[in-house]
């Protein structure tokens, strides 16, 4: 594993298309028992080089009812985004993860992990790369849902403060939907 994730990590695939460069941000053991399978790195933790160490970060904590201690063990969480680099600013937030990741890396980290309890997918882009022939035609569908794509996937709206108006339009998510999610997660962390 400790190999792949060297590999990983020095990966340029996409040099010519990142504006900050490449800086691949991929956390993992063999025992993780929580994959989380995210957009891509923003530009403040493409900077610290510390994966969720951002308000969204703050926000997919609180979520899952975790401390930072709990959630940066790796044998806790697995950290995969569907693109490794921060891929840089588009109109009205980051742009889209590049897709060269999730298809080159993906399936390699798969087969080094081996307790695996749980996938988490955050944002569409990891809910429609993991969950392509779902019956439910967007995201919000899919989270409303959840308990259909368990035990294997959980799919989450993207804790970003810019996607604050989604969670205004769909307050039975916090209310109804958080109490549920963080039951499980203690379930699988305990």
């Amino acid at each position: 594993m400790q190999d792949l994730l060297k590999e990983i990590r020095a990966c340029d695939v996409c040099r010519e298309h990142l504006p900050l460069g490449p800086r691949p941000i991929i956390e993992a053991v063999k025992n993780s028992k929580i994959i989380l399978i995210s957009q891509a790195p923003g530009r403040v933790v493409h900077q610290s080089g510390v994966a969720w160490k951002d308000q969204s970060g703050k926000k997919l904590r609180e979520w899952l009812d975790v401390g930072e201690e709990t959630f940066y063990n790796p044998a806790n969480f697995a950290i995969l985004p569907m693109g490794f680099c921060y891929p840089g600013k588009g109109k009205t937030g980051d742009l889209p993860p590049r897709k060269e990741c999730a298809p080159l890396w993906h399936h390699q980290v798969f087969e080094h992990l081996e307790s695996v309890q749980l996938k988490i997918l955050i944002g569409s882009y990891a809910s429609n790369y993991y969950l392509p022939k779902s019956r439910y035609k967007n995201l919000t569908e899919k989270v409303s849902n959840f308990d259909e794509f368990l035990p294997e996937f959980l799919p989450l709206p993207h804790p970003s403060p810019v996607n604050r108006f989604w969670r205004i339009k769909n307050p039975w998510f916090e209310k109804e939907m958080i109490p549920k999610i963080q039951h499980l997660i203690a379930g699988i962390l305990q």
